[in-house]
């Protein structure tokens, strides 16, 4: 090969070399763009989330909003001290959670059980892991601040302090779609064998709306009898009047907006059971606990909002609306779809 070709040909080498290196580091840098920005681009979609949906609460409150009820126009001062006995305070980290029974609770009891520090493990030193906490003591209420212990502690004194707290620390709850929490918190408290809840509410259920005069003595001897409490006698329960004139609504069905106030107390996260990973994921690095917490995983069998229709089937279309208009101000101010298949079929 002569002095030219040789020539020729290193040219050519080089010309490839550096068009080849030239891709690379433009797939390097885009890649290393890509990677930095998509972040901050789920990041900027997750804040977006969560101001559309303080919003929505706080357009709902205005006081010329079209939605109506009667908690909506009082203040934070009204309301009665053992109401307020579902908001959770960690004073280590300036925390305030209102947990809603059936909607990831018992995991984010654990969590602020851990970030109190108030449950020692059997070596002494404070549980670390939210999963290593004994299940039989997540729901023991001596394990947890809240603001009906601050007006028991401080009296007259507690309602200044639990303002500078509303204030100067971040609130949040999580809220799930009214009809499956419903549906999951008669799963759990009837179609299997409870004895609090039976001789709390089921044997009444029963006598009323099932025409047994005389329930069983208890869960096991009503099982063993054949004797189960309905969906349809649950609702019917709901829906009687009588109901709350006796005594106020069980938490695991009492209206969410109910347990936490969202119209006195501004809310700075608002999650949602169906995007429990994802807004769990944002609030832990909003809190700055990202690396220190490790939320657990969540049941695989969470009751699915496809299985209403199924759960319905026995509940009459005139009840259904009154269901519906029972719970109306949780859909609307946490702004769930209106069933309206099940409202019209």
């Amino acid at each position: 090969m002569g002095m030219k070709q040789q020539f020729q040909c290193f040219c050519l080498l080089g010309a490839v070399f550096i068009t080849f290196f030239i891709i690379c580091w433009d797939v390097r840098r885009y890649s290393t763009f890509y990677m930095q920005m998509a972040p901050q681009t789920d990041v900027t979609h997750l804040k977006m989330h969560q101001e559309h949906r303080r919003r929505i609460i706080r357009e709902f409150c205005s006081a010329n909003s079209s939605l109506n009820f009667t908690e909506k126009l009082i203040t934070f001062d009204q309301i009665p001290n053992k109401a307020l006995d579902h908001l959770i305070v960690d004073d280590h980290h300036g925390v305030i959670y209102c947990f809603v029974p059936k909607v990831a609770c018992t995991n984010w009891k654990r969590v602020m059980i851990v970030l109190s520090q108030n449950l020692k493990a059997p070596d002494g030193a404070p549980y670390l892991d939210p999963l290593d906490i004994p299940l039989n003591v997540i729901h023991n209420s001596t394990l947890h601040k809240t603001f009906n212990k601050l007006w028991r502690r401080f009296g007259r004194y507690s309602r200044p302090l639990m303002h500078h707290k509303l204030k100067n620390y971040t609130k949040f709850l999580f809220v799930r779609d009214p009809f499956v929490r419903l549906i999951s918190a008669f799963r759990d408290k009837f179609v299997k064998p409870d004895e609090y809840f039976y001789n709390m509410y089921g044997s009444t259920m029963l006598q009323r709306y099932a025409n047994i005069s005389k329930p069983p003595d208890s869960v096991q001897e009503a099982f063993a009898a054949g004797i189960r409490l309905s969906f349809t006698h649950f609702i019917k329960y709901l829906l009687d009047p009588q109901t709350e004139k006796e005594k106020p609504f069980n938490e695991h069905w009492q209206q969410m907006y109910r347990l936490c106030h969202p119209c006195q107390i501004e809310y700075d996260f608002v999650g949602k059971l169906e995007t429990l990973d994802e807004d769990t994921e944002h609030l832990l690095k909003i809190l700055g606990l990202d690396n220190y917490i490790h939320f657990p995983p969540g049941h695989e069998n969470r009751t699915a909002v496809d299985w209403e229709r199924d759960w319905f089937a026995n509940i009459s279309v005139a009840d259904r609306r009154k269901l519906y208009h029972l719970y109306e101000t949780d859909f609307r101010l946490f702004e769930y779809d209106k069933p309206e298949t099940l409202l019209h079929e």
